[in-house]
């Protein structure tokens, strides 16, 4: 273990398994406490046990739904009250909402109902403007944090009947991100999206095509993250980087329904 984040703080959602779990865990590596917030309480629990493992008193869990702002503020209040700072926000709650909500594939766009894409958005880039809305005045206070967007390389190539989800991960990609930078020039407040390509969190991401020819690892992911939170990765700030593999640099003919 290092302690490069002794004594700072990450908030994250979707905490309690994939990259969202990874990434708590890997921050506790490097010194860090985290505050682990999933709308899973089961999960959630075994997820704090086994990071806590990793350094005693590391760890709490806050069981959150990301599409109530009040409890997105309680997350915030908890990590005040059990550390007293936020240094790192990062939404990773999302998914897409036709294998989310085990939606009919065989349906046509128009007769699916139209809750389903509400619950996207709602999840997908609401969630992650209340995380940030939340924790910029503890930031402001402060006068440091970074603010880390979850995008995808949907939101370049559009989703299909999937499209609340590429619609909710552009707009964190460009104008959130932008947006949330412009308000912390001022007080000492980055904002940056990192948005994969496919990632090996499940098995069907293995085949989608990249430059490379393989899907990610999470910790691939996770890395680039942790660099940019780190002092090493103090001047990004304001943009969008790709993690995809190359896959946003093929041509579209070349990949699009694989």
């Amino acid at each position: 273990m290092t302690k490069e984040f002794e004594g700072k703080v990450l908030i994250a959602t979707g905490a309690a398994s994939g990259m969202g779990y990874l990434c708590c865990e890997e921050y506790v590596r490097r010194g860090g406490s985290a505050v682990m917030a999933d709308v899973n309480p089961e999960g959630l629990e075994a997820a704090v046990s086994k990071v806590n493992a990793i350094r005693k008193g590391s760890a709490i869990g806050v069981v959150c739904d990301v599409r109530d702002y009040a409890q997105i503020c309680h997350v915030r209040d908890e990590a005040m009250r059990v550390f007293g700072r936020i240094d790192l926000a990062i939404p990773f709650a999302g998914g897409n909402e036709i294998r989310m909500l085990h939606v009919d594939k065989t349906l046509d766009l128009p007769e699916i109902p139209i809750d389903v894409y509400d619950w996207s958005i709602d999840v997908n880039l609401k969630g992650q403007m209340y995380l940030d809305h939340a924790v910029l005045g503890v930031m402001r206070d402060q006068k440091s944090g970074l603010l880390v967007h979850i995008g995808s390389i949907t939101g370049e190539e559009g989703g299909g009947k999937g499209f609340g989800y590429a619609t909710a991960k552009s707009g964190a990609m460009y104008g959130l991100t932008k947006s949330m930078a412009q308000y912390g020039e001022n007080h000492g407040i980055r904002c940056v999206c990192v948005s994969p390509g496919p990632v090996m969190t499940r098995d069907a991401m293995a085949g989608m095509r990249t430059m490379l020819g393989r899907a990610a690892e999470p910790i691939e992911i996770i890395d680039v993250i942790l660099f940019i939170a780190s002092d090493k990765g103090g001047f990004i700030n304001g943009t969008n980087i790709m993690v995809d593999g190359g896959r946003n640099a093929l041509g579209r003919k070349d990949y699009q329904k694989k």
